[in-house]
């Protein structure tokens, strides 16, 4: 369930962001660029979370 849930908060603030930033240069909206850009964005964070430790670092 945690993956859906990232997939979507990804894909609504990247569509959000692509919107904005598109309405803003003036250039017109594109979906599928913003959907490609959200996948990617979905897969890097999983692989980022993946890669972190997630044990506590002891004191040195």
């Amino acid at each position: 369930m945690r993956y859906f849930w990232t997939f979507f908060w990804t894909f609504l603030l990247v569509q959000m962001v692509s919107y904005v930033t598109s309405s803003m240069q003036g250039a017109p909206f594109d979906f599928k660029l913003s959907a490609t850009i959200a996948i990617v964005a979905t897969v890097f964070i999983f692989i980022i979370t993946a890669v972190m430790p997630s044990e506590p670092v002891e004191k040195h």
